[in-house]
């Protein structure tokens, strides 16, 4: 049997050869944030180019799909404010979320779904197949999930998004460096901290380097994964998002001195547990699936509750504020973190489910009933929420059906309370993630969403306190436009071959043969198992100081062991060095709070007061010039008044545009 390994290479192997380009806006990642950035950088008017270490057709966390558009406050529909909804946001996450992408993607949501629906995408009810529905509005036939009073969160068809925003951006002109994986910014005369000027990159195929030299660039590659756990072996990818999405851009900007928070925040999660089922393939009532009915093994079924514990007796009351509430945001459900506010909390499942199952009330298994629901819940949870959604449209529905599932006559099984449910238990206490889900630590960065290094912009979930498709999205477009108008006035910076040249050693480092050589995976596992042991689930600063050690010990001793055979081998092994730092990142951020947080699920043994005023702070955490760490703080709620920094900037950004389009047809 002939091993994968010995398999001759496909492409021609140009190790050394270096490949340059210009362009004035520099898109690192090619997911949904940096296509939306490079088609509002386009139309600002800039020239484009993204750096891809996939493929734009479908790479990065959403480009397999979405079947939801969360917070679109701006709607026509919508009974939300966008200020109404980014405070609730914030507040629901004890004030550790950002206002500034949070604010902008409340206040750009639906304009930038418009615009989606002008290159060809569906965001509406075109067939009239949920006509009569509840969660229809009749005169836009937008359909709405979750809050049907509200309407401030949209189903739509977003299968093939991503397609089509690729499409969007060959028509515009940008240029698409795929299968290139981005290595380092490059900085005005090399100096640490100086604006930036450029990045690397090394070609996935060919093992070419590659160097742009640019007037700005966006940071848009997603967060780190493969933390905490990883064993290829024995889970398969282990991951939530993307396989690819490893924290690249956290690592490039860490080095050159960008401002980072949150990055203490970790949680358990069963994403990364070799005992979980295919996300939303298994029966729940969790957002995709939401408001599905759940029933036991004795077909009795699982009351709902509102805020206020009042039992509801229909589907569509699961999907309506409780007495003497505005709004809730998106369904509760059991096992995900209580909310924040009581006033935001939506129906879920009866919370005392597993201790009534226990004393014999209910009988597990449970599953999900969709035969039992309205026609039209049905067919919006299977049909278009579970059928649009990136990570179930084949492996779920495709695959289900063909072997013979039908929701309007079969139960899906849930896994609740059997050690295998993706989406309701917590995990094992080292089964970690830092940024698979939720709110997550990433990139300080201010109302022009550029960091603290001049010419450095950041989109989507790499930013601090951000999530979801339409985040991305939105601050992705937005940093686009502000990043173009950046451009326009600055020149060139020259660079520094010094720099270029110790960049491109380290790359190509893992080519080097060693008699003690690991790969990559080997690496990866190294260093999850540090983080398992040393910066878990509880904390202290002798602990965290081992974490320090053992992660430097393996910066300086193993990672000259690591090889690689050939250009994709050599991507992932630096995509394993970018987790490393990463790693690093998050306990140096550890070490830093001297403070337990409940918000942040931080907790440390040698401080174990939770949230104590003086604590109730960003930590900020950057790399001096020196190789050390520098320590700051930011208060909470640092960003100021929400309309008045953004509508501005966004009037601009949309004037910018108008102009460049004008400029061009003439």
């Amino acid at each position: 049997m002939t091993s994968h390994s010995s398999l001759p290479w496909p492409y021609p192997v140009r190790y050394g050869q270096q490949n340059s380009y210009d362009t004035d806006v520099l898109i690192l990642g090619g997911g949904i944030a940096g296509v939306w950035a490079a088609i509002a950088a386009r139309r600002t008017g800039a020239r484009v180019t993204i750096m891809e270490k996939a493929d734009t057709r479908r790479s990065g966390a959403g480009g397999t799909g979405v079947d939801h558009w969360n917070y679109a406050a701006d709607n026509p529909c919508s009974a939300v404010t966008p200020e109404e909804m980014t405070q609730a946001l914030v507040d629901n996450h004890y004030g550790y979320r950002s206002g500034i992408s949070t604010y902008i993607l409340n206040s750009s949501a639906y304009e930038t779904l418009l615009e989606m629906e002008a290159m060809g995408g569906k965001i509406r009810d075109t067939d009239d197949e949920f006509k009569g529905a509840p969660f229809r509005d009749e005169n836009t036939k937008l359909l709405f999930a979750y809050d049907y009073t509200n309407r401030y969160t949209i189903r739509v068809w977003g299968a093939n998004y991503k397609p089509l925003l690729r499409r969007q951006c060959k028509k515009l002109g940008v240029e698409i460096l795929d299968r290139t994986t981005a290595t380092a910014l490059l900085t005005e005369r090399g100096a640490h901290g100086a604006r930036v000027v450029g990045a690397t990159g090394v070609d996935c195929h060919t093992g070419a380097f590659v160097v742009v030299r640019a007037k700005a660039v966006i940071l848009a590659t997603n967060r780190p994964q493969r933390i905490f756990t990883f064993s290829s072996e024995q889970r398969g990818s282990a991951v939530h998002r993307g396989g690819s999405n490893v924290g690249n851009g956290y690592a490039m900007g860490w080095r050159i001195g960008a401002e980072f928070t949150m990055m203490e925040k970790t949680m358990r999660t069963v994403f990364a547990s070799p005992y979980n089922f295919p996300i939303y393939g298994s029966g729940n009532m969790h957002n995709t699936w939401y408001p599905a009915t759940i029933v036991d093994a004795n077909n009795k079924e699982v009351p709902w509750v509102d805020c206020n514990g009042k039992v509801l007796a229909t589907a569509d009351e699961r999907c309506r504020p409780a007495e003497g509430q505005k709004f809730f945001l998106m369904g509760g459900g059991n096992g995900y973190p209580p909310p924040g506010l009581k006033q935001y909390a939506g129906p879920r499942l009866i919370p005392d489910l597993e201790a009534r199952m226990l004393k014999g009330e209910f009988t597990p298994p449970f599953y999900a009933d969709l035969t039992s629901m309205p026609w039209y819940e049905r067919k919006v949870i299977w049909g278009l929420m579970v059928g649009q959604e990136g990570k179930t449209r084949i492996p779920v529905v495709q695959t289900y059906e063909k072997a013979g599932f039908d929701p309007a006559q079969d139960m899906l099984q849930a896994y609740d309370f059997l050690r295998g449910q993706g989406m309701a238990e917590v995990g094992a206490p080292q089964e970690r993630t830092f940024g698979e889900i939720g709110v997550a630590g990433g990139m300080l960065v201010d109302w022009n969403l550029m960091s603290n290094i001049p010419g450095l912009f950041g989109a989507g979930d790499l930013l601090f306190g951000s999530q979801d498709h339409g985040n991305a999205a939105t601050t992705g477009r937005y940093a686009g436009a502000r990043a173009a108008l950046y451009a326009r006035g600055v020149s060139h910076g020259e660079l520094d071959a010094a720099q270029v040249e110790r960049e491109k050693k380290r790359a190509y480092a893992p080519l080097a043969e060693s008699p003690d050589s690991i790969d990559w995976k080997e690496l990866n596992f190294g260093v999850a198992r540090v983080m398992q042991n040393y910066c878990s689930e509880v904390k202290n600063e002798e602990l965290l100081t081992l974490a320090e050690m053992w992660l430097n010990d393996i910066e300086q001793n193993d990672l000259r062991r690591v090889s690689a055979a050939n250009p994709h081998q050599l991507m992932r092994a630096l995509d394993v060095m970018d987790i490393l730092t990463c790693a690093q990142m998050i306990v140096q951020a550890s070490k830093a709070r001297k403070a337990s947080s409940d918000a942040l699920t931080f907790r440390r043994l040698d401080y174990p007061e939770s949230d104590p005023p003086e604590w109730r702070k960003y930590i900020v955490i950057n790399r001096d010039g020196n190789g050390g760490v520098r320590v700051t703080d930011r208060p909470l709620g640092f960003w100021g008044d929400l309309q008045s920094n953004y509508h501005p900037r966004h009037a601009e950004n949309i004037a910018a545009m108008q102009r460049a389009q004008v400029s061009t047809a003439t």
